[in-house]
């Protein structure tokens, strides 16, 4: 198994929603961008709510985020794992990120969004159980994932869900 390691938070001090994954894909850990795979949806919503396409540039997509007031982090800071797939998680080897200490630092996120129900999971087991109190003044919903893998769900479905919870305010 490969030890998989996740990127620093992409937050500011107008991030209002904070957008959970569990561990980027191998696609994201090659380019060093968070969701990089491009039949990644996740992009996609955001700029079909400013009735534009993706932006390929990442800077431009990090960018983008500004303008909702949404931040980006991965429930898991270290994990081993096999592949892009949550599935193939080995759930012993996860190792939280500081979540805690972020939130702290940024005391206008009020709204936490998990991509799938494995940051969920991980997030539950990691940081919800042990420290339920700290949890209570956020807004915590979990949303589908936006992975290709998750074929499951319809496209339009998913950029509803997400549109309503996620991209819905504009700065």
């Amino acid at each position: 198994m490969l030890l998989k390691q996740s990127f620093a938070p992409v937050v500011n001090a107008d991030t209002h929603t904070l957008v959970l994954g569990s561990m980027p894909g191998q696609a994201s850990l090659d380019e060093q961008q968070y969701y990089a795979h491009p039949q990644n949806l996740f992009w996609k919503i955001p700029a079909a709510q400013l009735g534009q396409t993706a932006p390929d540039d990442y800077a431009a997509r990090l960018t983008m985020l500004e303008l909702f007031g949404v931040g980006l982090w991965d429930v898991l800071q270290y994990c081993e794992r096999q592949g892009s797939l949550d599935s193939k998680i080995v759930t012993s080897s996860e190792q939280a990120n500081d979540i805690i200490g972020l939130l702290s630092d940024y005391s206008n996120i009020t709204k936490l969004c998990f991509n799938g129900q494995k940051a969920y999971q991980a997030f539950k087991r990691h940081l919800l159980k042990p420290n339920p109190s700290f949890f209570e003044r956020y807004t915590l919903t979990v949303l589908p994932s936006t992975s290709p893998a998750n074929a499951s769900i319809p496209k339009q479905d998913k950029f509803s869900v997400w549109q309503q919870h996620v991209w819905s305010t504009i700065r």
